[in-house]
């Protein structure tokens, strides 16, 4: 079998890297002098390699010159987002790009995404000095995004005059007006700095200055006061804005629920919730899944599955992201019978079973050794829900596997290939090894030959 290998041709012998780095366009059907054409996937190879090389090389710019690569605005782009955590590096490789690349004319995507870059690590004068560069020379500036987003990480880094500044010098220096969002951000900033009476002002400026507060408004707030515990301040805000007319895009209780659960008060937010559901009211379906997330990571299934049924009977509308939280958790301790309900209930209501959804009650059935029912299931959904996916299949023969039910295992790694999807090196081995060791020796020799065939094509 060796010997053969040995004299075999060479079906595939990867490119080096500085060879297509040498030919590498960002136009992929652009045939280069020594025809030898790169793919997408020696382009995302290439990016991956300049971007190690701007992260770790001391002498960045003597090696980049080094490859001699084509550079425009895809690649400047992907390459910043690679480097997104190395401020300093990424602003080298964006001055060695415009530089050293005549060609290549910065856009406002590469210049939001460094601002964003140099923002979080706190190279402000680094940012300030680049947008005034690329305001006078190219007429770039930033968009209201990205200022909310600089606005922010004021506030995070506790630079709160630095963002009031920037939030009135918005409309005159980057013709951005003072929407909505813009007033947001900087509610978020001084929030982050404990500033509450100074929130408390900008929304009633905010008011004054005939902008309308969204959810997202409420939501800063209501979040900041729960998180420094004042619930009595948050309630007491959601009831004044009530009273003068402007009334949050959901209800107030709601919004306290998910300033609760942000600020890790799992407890008060079940409790309110409890209240509601006696009183005959429900929450709004996104607090509801948000508070089903919370409780089941802290394994308190059985309420989450109560309160559902619960508010299931007062009219809640459940949607697919419920079943997404339920269903996993009902089935990881073990409640088949309560995650095949769900599962009915989610189909009844128009939405086709996914593979994450049946996958979950797959692997509880494994673990309770009901294999058969498994198998029959996972046929059943192969026909009324979506395709299995590659982890679906790999999660069946592992846990078959795990079963001793090799046979059935290695069906389901043909099965796969058959469907387009390449099993991992590990399922290879492992139903392999399982095939041999209860002595089904030609199957195991067949298993085998398809991960040849399969790895050499």
């Amino acid at each position: 079998m060796l010997g053969a290998a040995k004299n075999s041709p060479v079906l595939h012998r990867p490119q080096p890297l500085r060879r297509l780095l040498r030919h590498l366009t960002t136009a992929l059907n652009a045939a280069p002098p020594n025809g030898v054409v790169p793919t997408k996937d020696d382009y995302f190879s290439a990016i991956h390699h300049i971007s190690n090389i701007v992260r770790r090389d001391h002498y960045l710019e003597r090696t980049l010159n080094k490859l001699r690569i084509a550079v425009d605005s895809d690649l400047v782009y992907r390459v910043l987002r690679a480097c997104s955590a190395h401020g300093t590096e990424s602003l080298r490789f964006f001055n060695w790009a415009r530089t050293h690349h005549p060609t290549y004319h910065p856009t406002t995507l590469e210049l939001e995404e460094l601002a964003k870059i140099l923002a979080r690590a706190k190279k402000y004068e680094s940012m300030w000095k680049l947008l005034e560069s690329m305001q006078t020379h190219h007429e770039l500036t930033l968009s209201e995004e990205t200022l909310c987003f600089v606005i922010e990480e004021y506030g995070r880094h506790g630079l709160v005059d630095q963002a009031v500044e920037l939030f009135n010098r918005a409309p005159k220096t980057f013709r951005c007006s003072q929407s909505a969002g813009v007033y947001n951000a900087l509610l978020f900033a001084l929030c982050e700095g404990k500033l509450f009476h100074g929130a408390y002002a900008l929304v009633r400026r905010m008011i004054r200055k005939g902008v309308v507060p969204d959810k997202k408004t409420y939501s800063i707030l209501v979040n900041a006061w729960c998180s420094n515990g004042k619930m009595r301040e948050a309630q007491l805000f959601l009831e004044e804005m009530s009273s003068k007319g402007f009334n949050p895009p959901v209800r107030g209780r709601d919004l306290l629920v998910e300033g609760l659960l942000n600020a890790g008060y799992v407890e008060a937010a079940k409790g309110m919730v409890r209240k509601m559901v006696k009183e005959g009211f429900v929450p709004d379906v996104s607090t509801f899944n948000a508070l089903m997330e919370a409780i089941c990571k802290c394994g308190e299934v059985d309420f989450c599955i109560d309160l559902y049924w619960e508010a299931n009977g007062l009219g809640l509308c459940p949607d697919i992201n419920t079943y997404k939280v339920l269903i996993p958790a009902v089935s990881k301790v073990g409640r088949i019978d309560d995650a095949f309900r769900l599962l009915h209930n989610s189909i009844e209501e128009g939405h086709k079973p996914f593979p994450s959804l049946y996958a979950s009650i797959i692997k509880g059935m494994c673990r309770r050794g009901q294999f058969d029912d498994a198998f029959c299931f996972f046929s059943e959904m192969k026909v009324k829900g979506h395709p299995p996916n590659r982890p679906v299949y790999t999660m069946l023969i592992t846990m078959a596997g795990r079963g001793g039910r090799f046979v059935e295992a290695a069906n389901y790694l043909v099965e796969m290939t058959e469907m387009g999807l390449m099993p991992i090196s590990r399922c290879f081995d492992f139903v392999t090894d399982g095939l041999k060791n209860c002595g089904k020796h030609d199957m195991a020799n067949r298993i085998e030959q398809l991960e040849v065939s399969l790895r050499g094509a």
